[in-house]
């Protein structure tokens, strides 16, 4: 089964629990095991809260909105959070993640490299920033889409 999807959200607070419920949604129709959704789903909420927070640019480069882009091929699921921000702080290829556990802040790159089996931290073609994540798939027993 391969599925893609892509929204473009304002960056608003109420944003991400909208991507949240969409991409579970998806999931739960496609037959992926509720464990492995909910903790993709865990990673996302993460990068969408990361793009609302510090995805702005400059003046006029689009920065009221974010990118979300699932895919769903075979036996991996990969989700793409896209801003306008400045990036991430650390070395160009990666963030500095060594946060400790009991920061008020800083923790959702790392809580997104533990949810995810690959991770990667880059620049967006506009400039912005972008994580990609990827996961292996479990599926449910007999998966729930209905095809026509």
């Amino acid at each position: 089964m391969s599925i893609w999807w892509s929204l473009h959200l304002r960056r608003e607070a109420a944003s991400v629990p909208l991507a949240r419920r969409l991409f579970l949604g998806t999931m739960e129709t496609a037959g992926v095991d509720p464990d492995v959704s909910y903790e993709l789903s865990v990673a996302l909420t993460e990068a969408c809260a990361n793009a609302v927070e510090h995805g702005g640019g400059a003046a006029g480069r689009g920065s009221e909105a974010y990118r979300v882009t699932a895919f769903l091929d075979g036996e991996t699921c990969r989700i793409e959070v896209a801003d306008a921000g400045p990036g991430f702080a650390g070395t160009p290829a990666a963030p500095a993640t060594s946060v400790r556990p009991d920061a008020e802040s800083g923790r959702g790159l790392r809580l997104i490299e533990e949810l995810s089996d690959h991770v990667h931290f880059g620049r967006s073609g506009r400039g912005g920033a972008v994580v990609s994540f990827d996961k292996i798939l479990k599926w449910k027993d007999s998966p729930s889409l209905l095809l026509a």
